[in-house]
This record gives structure tokens, sequence and C-alpha cells, in this order.
């Protein structure tokens, strides 16, 4: 589940810019990745006029999102095909086969391939390419970034835990880490096409290497990448497990300018009950810990966080301890996921709380999750940052925060901007 966070809004669908093939891409920064792969294999297979769908399975708000966005792709767009993939069209391809506005489903391993995409030949056919082939062994990254300045990098892939929560794990496997020097050479690749960040994501980011045969961790892998690729001005980590944090990389976060001042961490609740409950391998002291020697070896650090509401037998003291765990550790940008009983997983035999329930303490959260935003984002007024320039008027602070840039500012350089004021989710710069 939120192991892998999203970039902004977790279910949100993002459009692929291609006007002959469409990809809404639904879920975390994996899917983002992925999504750009399968463009180069679809427009490799000649494949057009079609719309691709690359479903999420955390939520059962994510599918549902996903089913409206295929049934709405239908109605606006009766001649294109549509083909539906990502977790959801693995974990339950019948279902997606089922619908009558598809064309094709396609499993996570054959979505990665191009002759998946000949298999569509005509509107209204409709197929499941399921095989067993081992994904991502020969996935490189896409020739061009997510955003024209930004790149997401997959390193890792699939899961050898099983929290209760989960059904990721039955989607994407087992836990494969690709080698060291595949990883830099797509690095310089992207940097060389003008990416002037990458982001390293992973279903379990921190699990990276314990797979492969020196067992190289997550810490050695940066630390390799940014000495081989001194081109690549940013490099940023998706969401990490408290419990799996090495050394080097802590090393590396303290000293390393490149590797940028932000933490995104997979933490899921703040009551140890809870934790052992969900099969969790850290304790709310653990988060706390982190939190705290983030801060101390990097004081300029921003951090995030994952947290589920309303997990079953979450009661009002339980969740307030997530509740406060939002101040303790300081988490200025916080993914609430309203927890949701995925067919399959530990947590769906057990006791369930009501869904109105569920509702009010993510709102709760949310609540808590945008205050803290709000301070964290007036306490950095009058300091100086450096913006990655997404789009005209748009970009990214180097502690992950939006920011407003002037009209001036060049797509895809990095500005050093004084941060003046704040509008809304965002900070304002001006050029120093």
């Amino acid at each position: 589940m939120p192991r892998s966070s999203p970039p902004s809004a977790a279910d949100r669908p993002m459009p692929d810019r291609d006007p002959q093939l469409d990809i809404l891409t639904f879920g975390c920064r994996l899917n983002a990745f992925e999504s750009d792969v399968i463009r180069g294999a679809a427009a490799a297979a000649g494949l057009r006029d079609a719309i691709i769908v690359n479903t999420c399975a955390v939520t059962a708000e994510a599918e549902r999102q996903a089913r409206q966005a295929i049934r709405r792709a239908r109605r606006e767009h009766p001649g294109r095909r549509i083909i539906v993939t990502g977790c959801a069209a693995t974990v339950a391809p019948e279902r997606y086969a089922a619908l009558p506005e598809v064309d094709l489903v396609l499993d996570n391993a054959a979505k990665l391939r191009s002759d998946s995409y000949r298999a569509v030949e005509a509107p209204g056919r409709r197929a499941i390419a399921d095989t067993a082939t081992d994904m991502y062994a020969d996935v490189e990254a896409p020739a061009r970034a997510y955003l024209p300045a930004r790149a997401y990098l997959q390193v890792q892939q699939g899961c050898d835990h099983r929290c209760t929560f989960c059904i990721i794990p039955y989607a994407r496997g087992p836990s494969r880490s690709l080698p060291a020097a595949t990883i830099v050479g797509q690095a310089r690749r992207l940097a060389a096409a003008g990416c002037c960040e990458i982001v390293l994501t992973g279903v379990d980011l921190t699990a990276y290497g314990a797979d492969l045969p020196a067992r190289p961790s997550l810490g050695a892998l940066v630390g390799q990448l940014l000495a081989a690729v001194p081109e690549l001005p940013r490099l940023r980590l998706s969401s990490l497990d408290p419990s799996e944090i090495d050394e080097a990389l802590w090393t590396l976060f303290a000293g390393e300018e490149r590797l940028m001042p932000h933490l995104h961490l997979s933490l899921q609740a703040g009551d140890d009950v809870i934790l052992k409950r969900m099969k969790r391998r850290h304790s709310r002291a653990d988060s706390v810990a982190v939190a705290r020697r983030a801060r101390t070896l990097r004081p300029a650090a921003a951090l995030g966080a994952d947290l589920i509401a309303g997990f079953p037998t979450e009661t009002e003291e339980m969740f307030r301890r997530s509740l406060d765990l939002v101040g303790e550790c300081g988490i200025a940008f916080l993914h609430v996921f309203p927890y949701s009983p995925r067919p399959g997983t530990p947590a769906a035999r057990m006791p369930q709380l009501a869904p109105a329930l569920i509702r009010e303490r993510a709102a709760r959260l949310r609540a808590a999750g945008k205050a803290a935003l709000a301070a964290e984002l007036a306490s950095r007024i009058g300091r100086d940052s450096d913006v990655l320039i997404e789009r005209p008027g748009h970009g990214r602070a180097d502690f992950y925060a939006r920011v407003e840039c002037p009209p001036s500012a060049r797509e895809g350089s990095i500005e050093r901007l004084r941060l003046v004021a704040v509008n809304g989710p965002n900070l304002v710069g001006v050029p120093v």
C-alpha cells in the first residue's frame, strides 16, 4: 500500500501528453515511471488512437476512480481502444475484462512489453495477457523525464513483507533490485537528456540490494550514483521504511547537498498496538527517533509521511496517537489513506470500523496535515531556496514545497529564489 507514495494526490489520474495515445496513471511514483515505459512500449508496437489506464489497488477509492475513468473514456471517445493495466488489473483481471468498455487487460508484467500492445487489433476485442515472466529485468528508464526537469527512476520492485493491510505484494511479487551499474547508466542517460532531478523509486525502496549478490544497501547505491553522475544536480528519494534506513544513507543525508533535504516516511500509524496488527516492523518511538535524527543531521530538512486512518480495531485513543504523531515528528507533507479492506489480506478479516468513522478520522488527519504544512511554509518565509522550475510559473523547492515562481524563470532550470510569502499550499519566490 502506501510504501510507494504518490507525487501529490494518491488517486489522481495523470494524463499522457500524446494526443494519439492517452495514458491515465493512478497511484504511486512507480506507476508514473511505468507509464513512461508503457508509452515507449506501445509506440514501438505501433499502437495509436488508444487510451491506457494504469490502475492502482491501494484503496477501494483508487479502483472506483479507475472504473469511473474507464467509463468516461468510452463515453467521450467511443471509437478508441481502451487498455487497462496496473495493480488493480493484475490482482483482479477478470473484473476489468468483464467491463464492456474495455478492449484489453494487461498485468503488471505484460504492460511493459511492446508485443502486448499488438494484442488489440480492433475495438471491442477483450483479452487478458497473463504472463509469469519476470517483469522489470530489462526495463529501462524512458529517455525523457516525467516532467521536463524531473524523472522517476525505478531501482527496486516488489516486496518481501506482508503488512496485513497491503495487497501490493500480490500484484508486484517479491523484492527484486536492479544492479547499480544499470541504474547509473540510466541516470546518466536522463541527465544527458536535461533532467535536473531524479527521484529514486520502488515498492519497498529501503529493501534495495538485499537480493543482489553483494547485498548493497540503498545508501551504497545512492553514494555510487552521486559519484558516478556528477552532472546530476539533484537526487531525491521516494518513500522510506523507517526500520530499514541504513547508516550509509544517513551519512549521505547529512553531508551530500545534491541529496535533497526531504524524507518521506512510511509510518502508517502512531500507536504500537495498531502497528503490530499491521505487521509493521517499527514502533512509535522509532518513528519519532528517525524524525529527530533527520533534523539533527540536516536542520533544514522537511519530512513527509503516510498515515492510515481507521485501521480495524483502532480506538479513539489509538487514533489520537497517530494524530499526535503529525506534530511530534513535524510532518509537513502528509499523505492520508482512509483504511480500505483489500480482499485476501489479513486485515480484511479483522473487526472493521464503520465507514463514516473512517472518513471522519481521515478528515481530522488531513486537517492536522494542512495545519502542519501551513506552519512549515510560514517558517520558510525570508529564506532562500534552490527551486526546480517544473513548468512556467511553478517550481519545487529542494525541501519539496511547491513554489510560485516569476514568469521569467526558465522551465527546466534551477533558480535561487527568496521565499517571501505563502499562497495557500504554495510558497511564493522572487529572484535573490
